[in-house]
């Protein structure tokens, strides 16, 4: 009877370890469910789909999908994209000096960049590109055709274009150069008064915007006020967004950034070297301007260091971190929102002007000049050109440009009346 006693003890010791083996054992279990059917359902599809699928195919299309069902800025990048994404933040990279978009299926010229290859190759805004290397473009994807068209300095490529409105094609030889990525474009507007744009947030923009500021005070000019464009800028490196925001406050915080664990918070002020700018300034922004953008825009708001002018931007609070992977490839993962230095988030919720100006359609402005159209001499068949005019409409003086502009953009127009006459906050270095 002892003895039964001792087995039975042993064996509901033994069952007991064996419940505790079995229950440590269930949640490793439940880890690997997952992966089990997804592995079942990588195998139904490679011995049964329809048509030829290679494993590395179906595994990046689940990553993408695991990505996407996240939220809309989380996502995988191919070793192309990777490369892409790299080239667009480092500030240059080897080309021709053309932004090109696939417009209605045809690769197409949106605009040369001043002073590159391209443009003094005689490529025009709104040429087609047939074939690059003699290849057809008919088929071929942007980044694609990105690849193809970019190269190490020195190397020429040769691409077939037409020109908007002909037929006839023509061949040209590009040789490539260094093409700077130029985030940043400063003119003056009046005297005394500079127009900054910033189209993107990469590794050159606080470098060129400083050296916009310090070439326009040159010779003892004086800096009376500062127009900020952000306008259609989606953002780019929250570094840039924070050094460019510094330029401008002397002190405070700029941003702060929240993920899921404490030590992923960090706080980002301005140092206060005493090289800020002072004078007056008014920020353009509208629903394009995104993230980067709204860092900056969402700091100098709350410092009361400027006035918002334009239409509430986009509302992109969150931070995303590339991480690469093992085979060149990448991911882009949102790893925290930001927060104003108020310690609001404008996730989905976007950064309100202080002036609600909306843009006006100039194209609706122009179609209803049209339909009242008078008939002038310049309707008239072979008319005499006026030489001196027409001399006047091709110049590219930048003076001239910027009246055009202010003539247009009523919001830049508010802009200028603000800076000049409204009682902005500055500082006294």
């Amino acid at each position: 009877m002892r003895f039964l006693t001792k087995v039975s003890c042993s064996l509901a010791v033994c069952l007991a370890l064996g419940s505790v083996a079995f229950a440590a054992a269930k949640p490793e279990d439940d880890r690997f469910a997952p992966l089990k059917r997804f592995s079942q359902v990588m195998d139904l599809v490679e011995n049964h789909y329809v048509k030829p699928v290679t494993r590395n195919e179906l595994i990046d299309g689940a990553i993408v999908g695991m990505l996407q069902q996240l939220d809309p800025h989380s996502s995988f990048l191919s070793k192309d994209e990777f490369k892409e994404m790299q080239v667009s933040t480092s500030g240059e990279f080897g080309g021709i000096g053309i932004e090109i978009s696939m417009e209605n299926g045809r690769l197409t010229v949106i605009s040369p960049i001043d002073d590159t290859p391209a443009d003094k190759a005689g490529i025009k805004s709104g040429d087609v590109i047939l074939e690059i290397e003699g290849e057809s473009t008919q088929d071929m994807t942007l980044v694609d055709a990105v690849q193809k068209i970019r190269g190490p300095k020195g190397k020429a490529v040769s691409l077939t274009l037409v020109h908007k409105d002909q037929q006839k094609p023509f061949k040209v030889k590009v040789v490539r150069d260094t093409i700077p990525i130029i985030s940043v474009k400063a003119n003056e507007v009046e005297p005394g008064y500079l127009y900054i744009r910033l189209n993107r947030f990469n590794e050159n923009t606080t470098t060129e915007l400083k050296q916009a500021l310090t070439d326009y005070q040159k010779g003892g000019k004086q800096l009376k006020g500062t127009i900020l464009d952000l306008r259609n800028n989606p953002g780019g490196l929250l570094e840039q967004a924070v050094n460019v925001s510094d330029v401008f406050l002397p002190s405070g915080q700029i941003v702060s950034i929240k993920g899921k664990n404490q030590e992923q918070e960090k706080i980002f002020s301005a140092k206060g070297d005493g090289s800020d700018v002072v004078s007056p300034l008014v920020v353009l922004i509208n629903s394009g301007s995104a993230s980067a953008s709204e860092i900056v825009a969402g700091a100098l708001k709350d410092h009361k260091r400027a006035l918002l002018v334009g239409e509430k931007t986009f509302g992109k609070g969150s931070v995303q971190t590339v991480i690469p992977l093992s085979d060149g490839s990448g991911i882009k993962l949102t790893t925290a929102l930001y927060y104003t230095p108020s310690g609001r988030s404008i996730q989905a919720e976007g950064i309100e002007p202080d002036f609600m100006v909306p843009m006006q359609d100039n194209e609706s402005d122009r179609d209803k000049l049209a339909a009242n159209h008078q008939f002038r001499e310049r309707d008239l068949t072979r008319h005499l050109e006026n030489k001196k005019k027409k001399a006047s409409d091709a110049t590219d003086d930048p003076k001239q440009k910027m009246l055009d502009q202010l003539a247009r953009d009523n919001q830049l127009k508010l802009a200028l009346e603000l800076v000049k006459y409204f009682p902005i906050k500055t500082y006294v270095p």
